[in-house]
């Protein structure tokens, strides 16, 4: 069993080098787009060490597996027999290939994570591997269904062609951007929670104006980031209480905020205000005592370095048993408890 953070990423013994261990699908991100893309006969482009295609093959009748990493392949096929799955058909070679593309002449849908450098500072779609541009035109005689796991923070102007975008996070972080094309497009943009398998769509309905306010009420949120990236805050608003606004703080932080408490899967984290004071570490030591804080966690930008220190001289002598968050308002702190 492999952690990965706060869920189990791997329910079995999974066999890879360590790169390929931290780029491989989570189990239940592999399991969900198994099933947005359950189809007769699919085909894995880059399957790295195959968690994707195992995945696929409980859905589909039939998988292609293709990777030109002849290492990587080796993991892909003894993790398949791990997982207890003969549906797949290993395929070494390059994915833009005209013999590749041959021997895949009967696929109803192509999905494709491709390989990015993790030293990249700027993403761009023909830094990856294969890169979805040439896998489009190579095989959009054979279909038009396809779907490709793209860099998560790539800048959304780079992807021009028609396809839905959908972010999906984890446990309150962005884990996958995939595009789906042809059929597979079911909206422009949408936003999916896991482990919840929440989904929110954008509408072709006139978007509202969101109203803002400076001032706190008694209940703030956070929204999930993947509503955040796919811009759809206005179709959250439909689901929150109606006096809840969008409340300024760090530019880092999107909060909202409202006087009821709203249960909601796209809300990443919900707190109540517990007392606001001027952003002056004498005067938020004293509100923290106040509170009956044991820790405060800091909640705005900050360097790392400064961070432990300003967090240490708050907490220094502290003796209460509360966790307050700390957000910072422009010259007002404010003290928060999280729900």
């Amino acid at each position: 069993m492999t952690r990965d953070k706060y869920t189990v990423k791997f329910t079995m013994p999974v066999l890879s080098d360590s790169t390929g261990i931290r780029l491989a699908t989570p189990e239940i991100v592999a399991d969900y787009v198994a099933t947005r893309l359950e189809t007769r006969v699919i085909a894995d482009l880059g399957c790295g060490i195959g968690i994707q295609a195992i995945f696929f093959a409980k859905r589909c009748r039939k998988v292609y597996a293709v990777e030109i990493d002849p290492e990587r392949l080796a993991y892909a096929r003894k993790n398949a027999r791990i997982y207890g799955t003969s549906k797949i058909e290993f395929i070494e070679g390059d994915a833009l290939s005209d013999d590749v593309i041959r021997e895949l002449s009967d696929v109803d849908v192509i999905f494709s994570d491709p390989a990015r450098s993790l030293e990249a500072r700027e993403r761009r779609l023909e830094d990856l591997s294969p890169p979805p541009l040439e896998v489009i035109e190579k095989y959009q005689q054979m279909t038009g269904e396809m779907a490709f796991h793209l860099p998560p923070m790539i800048d959304p102007a780079r992807v021009f062609f028609d396809c839905e975008r959908e972010y999906l996070s984890l446990n309150g972080e962005v884990n996958r951007f995939t595009v789906y094309l042809g059929g597979l497009k079911r909206c422009e943009r949408s936003a999916v929670i896991l482990p919840a398998r929440a989904r929110l769509e954008s509408t072709s309905a006139e978007r509202e104006e969101i109203p803002v306010v400076g001032v706190p009420r008694t209940f703030i949120f956070e929204p999930d980031p993947s509503v955040v990236r796919a811009e759809l805050l206005p179709e959250l608003f439909r689901h929150l209480p109606e006096d809840a606004a969008l409340f300024r703080c760090e530019p880092r932080y999107t909060l909202i905020t409202s006087e009821r408490r709203s249960p909601n899967p796209f809300l990443k984290a919900s707190y109540q205000v517990v007392s606001t004071t001027e952003f002056d570490c004498d005067k938020i030591r004293h509100a923290l005592e106040e509170c009956g804080a044991k820790s405060a966690v800091l909640r705005f930008r900050i360097d790392p370095e400064e961070y432990w220190r300003m967090r240490t001289r708050l907490e220094r002598g502290l003796t209460g048993d509360k966790t307050i968050h700390l957000f910072k308002c422009g010259k007002r702190a404010l003290l928060t408890t999280k729900l």
